[in-house]
């Protein structure tokens, strides 16, 4: 009854995201449509699949499509910082906090907050307004990754103003693109027919040591002035501690006759007409290591009472009064649990009115308590220990009572997380309106302070007034995992003061080069809601997902706070680091996979340090990006370096295939957190991947008889798994009937079931699965997994957690459309919550599958499960910069960047100098941007039935050419013209029929420099 009431509000209307200028995807549909529950007929709307291919508009944002956006704008692995839509900086996590996220995220996207008052503000005459929704009425936003573009007007200010907010991002080179600072470039125009005077002004509280406002400590906004910029430069600095003992252990514990003691006030119980005495400390309190800490103890005896009445004796201490002069009291509790309803424990009163109530943790060892007391500063205070106990082992006790101005947990003020430096800049010219230049108040005030240049504009005329916001806060541990690691960028300047310095020197090439990659990234003929959702995954390098500590080690969590590891099987998805910076991969995987990860038996430890045990999935997922790794290097020193490791990986795999018959069958930990058993299709595929990439790095460092062996398994098992699991229409799993209870999809149809032929697309490999029963495979995800609107499955299918809600769009990671197998069986007795990921839509698998199909020639349909996660995360929904899977922005995801190269066809060999595209949309005049080992540009075509003309534009960097290989017709004569080079060159047919460009000599293409190819 639930399914069909569900069914009938939902699935009976035209289903899909409906926004303003947006079309509808599907529909209309009915209740019959669902009753197998994902609709074999998709009816998606002609509107909707022509907006797939149209190069359209970039999309601009307004209104409330401005609530949820968070675009990142910091640098790559230094922190993570957001401009909002209505261009406010939010989550500021740039102080080294650990913060964990789930999966909640998605269906409840955090909305725009700061713990640091920031802000810019125009002043045009007496009024002042912010730049923000509050400030102004007509607000757009435009994100194009790395750079957000806010436009400010009202038609009660003469001015309109632009805010482009960004970090230096410049592919290939990590060092600059990790620079923790962002620049925020306000354009001022003047569209009246007079003159307006205006100013623009920048504020920043001091956020140095925001988590530690209790320790003692100063903090001071200084005002610096230096060449190309005037800078609020925020810090803080110690202030003098003192502390003293509110009762001073003048005498040994043993002795209780002192006056130190006589002061004290006793009351409690009397057993019989005995008197009550303080009786002396239990035998284990007579330590060396307390024995100078003044002791007050509740414990009440008489002659000839027995511990058990002695246990229910019950007794009270109150000390003297005293004057509170510190930040703090610390006291030392052992004892009994705290009751404060009674007031069991040790009891503050402040002017006669108790405050707290502390206890210990019922066993004789002391611990410290502190008690916060600044909001009672000059009053009189008292201590009160209340034994009120009468079970056996009742009692309270309390040492050495301190006034501090020193937080417990706080060491150190320059050794704490959040101590560093920041600084608000004024770019050029000196400030014309400045805070007062040294300013200072103490921890728990407020400290803001401000910059401002002056305007004066003619009709017509625009300024440009540049801000930059730099930071440094070197602390960084990563919560239960590293003590101690540092930040990378902490290691290149010693305070944010010098990371202005460096942008001001480096201004026009950090701004130029960012400019010119985004200019060249969208200069495509690729449509714009293709290339927003491929690039801007990226911005999860510059979120707290990742890290790259002092030593220059890149750490990842899988999303943001959880899963700690630089998963394997989580990474191995993502395309996004290793095109844009290869340096980091390589650095990866020879420092930790092939390194600190590697087990003297070949098994890769899939989260490095914290786990013992490989993942299939990971295991194979990493020789196949050391392949990628050495194809994005310049030369094959990445591979000969760790070519033993490699081989020693990829024999560990070998040696879980117990009779090479090219499938492994025994347990296989995978990415979705469990052992299976059996012949699972999807993880002997990435096997099968790996044994063809291992094969090709043997073959270049002369290991023929490596490879021949690699080659020879890999053939067989293409055998073994068309034969024994494919199915007819898909590829299913052969479960182990020893191993029933264990977690198994069987013979349902799995997302990544061809995840091996996938891989093997992106790093230029031989087919790993046939053609045919690949792309029935395929067609059976669209038919049995995509659904318009994934609604009706999840309420038939309840477990598991929420990335797609309903009425919306997505490809489920596993359904099950055979009678011999559904979700209670694929259960076993695994984890109810792994169980539950049978029914979710995650994004990076669905991006794997999308870019499987864009490569298969199945456009439609993978640019349909791409353009579903993109619809999901629309602005007037969720955040669209921020995609959750067990986390904000989870690693995965940056599986969308291949989507984008099988959309471009793009292989690439850096050593063997190879370049080829093979482009899925527009072939006939198509335009994408490239990157290479050493430069990135523009790769262009156009193509006809007699003639075909291609171009290759290097913007940065350079390119070293030996082979090209493309997409051209048969009809196409061999005749080829080079323009630009003076050299034979020679047109063949590679194995799967491209057209194949061999130059005689190697040529190198630099900045600024086009090789054209012509084929007539």
């Amino acid at each position: 009854m639930k399914r069909r009431a569900f069914l009938q509000t939902t699935a009976m209307t035209s289903l899909g995201l409906v926004f303003s200028r947006r079309p509808l995807m599907a529909g209309p549909f009915t209740r019959e449509d669902f009753e197998h529950l994902v609709p074999a007929d998709k009816k998606l709307q002609p509107a909707w699949i022509k907006s797939l291919f149209e190069r359209g508009t970039p999309e601009v944002l307004r209104g409330t499509d401005l609530k949820f956006v968070g675009m990142p704008v910091g640098g790559l692995f230094a922190g993570q910082l957001y401009l909002g839509g209505d261009g406010r900086l939010w989550h500021w996590d740039i102080f080294n906090k650990h913060t964990g996220t789930g999966e909640a995220h998605y269906a409840r996207p955090p909305v725009p907050k700061s713990p640091v008052v920031q802000r810019f503000t125009l002043a045009v005459g007496d009024r002042v307004r912010p730049l923000d929704r509050e400030g102004f009425s007509d607000i757009a936003f435009r994100g194009e990754y790395p750079i957000g573009i806010v436009d400010y007007a009202d038609p009660a200010v003469p001015l309109t103003v632009r805010l482009e907010a960004f970090s230096p991002f410049i592919p290939l080179d990590e060092n600059d693109s990790g620079l923790p600072a962002t620049f925020l470039r306000f354009t001022l125009k003047n569209p009246t027919d007079l003159p307006v005077e205006a100013t623009l002004s920048g504020e920043l509280e001091n956020p140095v040591c925001l988590r530690h406002l209790t320790h003692p400590g100063l903090l001071r906004n200084r005002i610096v002035h230096a060449p190309g910029f005037t800078s609020l430069h925020c810090s803080a600095e110690p202030t003098p501690e003192s502390s003293f003992e509110v009762f001073r252990p003048d005498l040994p514990v043993e002795d209780w006759s002192g006056d130190a003691y006589s002061r004290w006030k006793v009351e409690g119980t009397a057993f019989g007409s005995a008197p009550v005495v303080l009786a002396d400390l239990p035998a284990d309190f007579r330590s060396s290591s307390i024995n100078t800490a003044h002791l007050v103890h509740s414990y009440v005896s008489a002659p000839g009472v027995s511990n058990k009445e002695k246990d229910s004796a019950t007794g009270r201490l109150v000390s003297p009064p005293f004057v509170i002069e510190r930040h703090h009291l610390l006291l030392s509790v052992a004892g009994d649990k705290a009751n404060a309803k009674s007031r069991h424990g040790v009891t503050l009163f402040v002017d006669d009115k108790p405050i707290v109530t502390l206890g210990g943790e019922r066993e004789t060892t002391f611990y410290k308590r502190i008690i916060d007391v600044r909001a009672y500063a000059g009053k009189t205070a008292r201590v009160e220990i209340v034994d009120n106990g009468t079970r056996a082992w009742g009692w309270i006790a309390c040492a050495g009572i301190t006034q501090t101005d020193r937080h417990l947990d706080q060491g150190p003020l320059e050794k704490l997380s959040d101590f560093g430096t920041l600084d608000l800049a004024l770019l050029g010219a000196p400030a014309d309106v400045t805070s007062a230049t040294d300013t200072t108040c103490s921890f728990g005030e407020k400290l803001p302070g401000s910059l401002a240049r002056r305007v004066t504009l003619a009709p017509g005329a625009e300024t440009e007034i540049v801000f930059v916001l730099a930071w440094r806060f070197p602390n960084l541990s990563i919560q239960d995992s590293f003590e101690y690691v540092g930040r990378h960028y902490a290691t290149r300047f010693a305070s944010s003061t010098a990371v202005v310095e460096y942008l001001v020197a480096h201004h026009d090439r950090l701004v130029g080069l960012t400019r010119l990659w985004r200019d060249t990234w969208y200069d495509s003929t690729l449509p714009y809601w293709l290339l927003d959702r491929t690039m801007l995954n990226a911005s999860i390098l510059a979120s707290s997902t990742c890290y790259r500590f002092a030593d220059g080690r890149f750490y990842g969590w899988e999303g943001v706070g959880c899963c700690k590891g630089t998963c394997g099987h989580v990474y191995h998805y993502a395309h996004s680091t290793g095109r844009l910076f290869p340096a980091i991969e390589r650095d990866t995987r020879e420092r930790v996979d092939f390194g600190l990860a590697l087990q003297p038996d070949g098994a890769i430890r899939f989260r490095g340090e914290f786990n013992d045990i490989p993942a299939i999935d990971a295991q194979a997922g990493t020789i196949l990006r050391a392949l990628r790794e050495h194809q994005m290097s310049a030369d094959d020193a990445f591979l000969r370096r760790n070519w033993p490791a490699i081989k020693r990986s990829t024999r560990w795999l070998i040696e879980q295939d117990f009779n090479a018959d090219g499938l492994i069958e025994n347990g296989q930990h995978n990415t979705l957190d469990s052992h299976w058993y059996g012949a699972v299709a999807w993880l002997s595929g990435l096997y099968l991947a790996s044994l063809h990439a291992a094969a090709r790095l043997a073959d270049l460092v002369g290991d023929t008889a490596f490879a021949r062996e690699c080659r020879a398994i890999a053939e067989t098992g293409k055998i073994s798994l068309t034969k024994q699991l494919f199915d007819g229409d898909y590829f299913i799993n052969r479960v182990d009937p020893a191993h029933l209870d264990a977690i198994n999809s069987g013979t349902g149809c799995a997302i990544d079931q061809v995840f091996g032929q996938s891989w093997a697309f992106q790093v230029g490999l031989p087919r790993v699965i046939p053609k045919e029963e690949t792309l029935a495979a395929l067609r059976s995800l669209w038919r049995y997994n995509f659904s318009p609107d994934v609604g009706p499955y999840r309420a038939a299918n309840k477990s598991g957690r929420w990335y797609a809600m309903p009425g919306e769009a997505g490809l489920l990671m596993c359904t099950f459309p055979r009678r011999d197998w559904d979700l209670a069986r694929a259960a076993g007795k695994g984890n109810p919550t792994f169980v539950g990921y049978f029914n979710e839509c995650m994004n990076g698998f669905e991006y794997q599958v999308a870019g499987h199909m864009l490569w298969e020639g199945m456009v439609l349909e993978g640019l349909a499960i791409t353009r579903a996660v993109h619809d999901r995360y629309h602005a007037s929904k969720r955040n669209p910069w921020n995609e959750v899977e067990c986390g904000d922005h989870y690693a995965r995801s940056m599986a969308s960047h291949g989507v984008y190269l099988a959309a471009c066809g793009y292989e690439y060999d850096g050593p063997a100098a190879h370049l080829g595209f093979a482009p899925k949309l527009t072939p006939e005049d198509f335009r994408c941007a490239f990157t290479a080992a050493e430069g990135w540009g523009t790769f262009e075509q156009k193509r006809s039935a007699n003639r075909f003309v291609a171009s290759i534009t290097v913007r940065h960097g350079r390119l070293v050419l030996r082979t090209l290989g493309f997409d051209c017709s048969e009809g196409h004569s061999p005749n080829v013209t080079l323009v630009g080079i003076e050299q034979p060159a020679a047109l063949s047919r590679d194995v799967v029929g491209r057209t194949l460009i061999s130059l005689a000599v190697p040529v190198e293409i630099s900045t600024g420099q086009t090789l054209t190819i012509i084929i007539s």
